[in-house]
């Protein structure tokens, strides 16, 4: 058997069929249509995200900053005659400021990087 090259199909009497012809106007919008899928949806879910972590910094904060203050007046009140005296007043300060800095630390501990996208 001899090797014979194949004939192209336009010679074997098979009409080649031409690419289907799509407006220009519905490719724009297509195009369009897919970069605002692409962009915008991310971008507002970023967003929902960020909101809902500014109004729980907000909370927390708040929070903290009213217990660290109800400590100092605790301390303050109940203890006052303890710390009579130059140096000793400041005990309050430091016992608010050491809780300051458990409660700064337990929060940074529990910060974890998290996708922005849903799964």
């Amino acid at each position: 058997m001899a090797d014979t090259p194949s004939t192209p199909a336009s010679t074997t009497g098979a009409t080649a069929s031409a690419p289907p012809s799509v407006p220009i106007g519905e490719v724009i919008e297509l195009v369009t249509n897919y970069a605002k899928q692409e962009t915008l949806a991310p971008v507002r879910g970023a967003g929902r995200w960020v909101a809902y972590g500014i109004a729980g910094a907000i909370c927390l904060g708040t929070g903290a900053t009213m217990l660290v203050l109800g400590l100092l007046r605790l301390i303050q009140n109940e203890f006052g005659p303890t710390f009579a005296g130059r140096w000793m007043s400041l005990l309050p300060y430091v016992a608010a400021l050491l809780l300051c800095v458990v409660v700064i630390g337990i929060a940074v501990s529990r910060i974890a990087k998290t996708s922005l996208q849903r799964d």
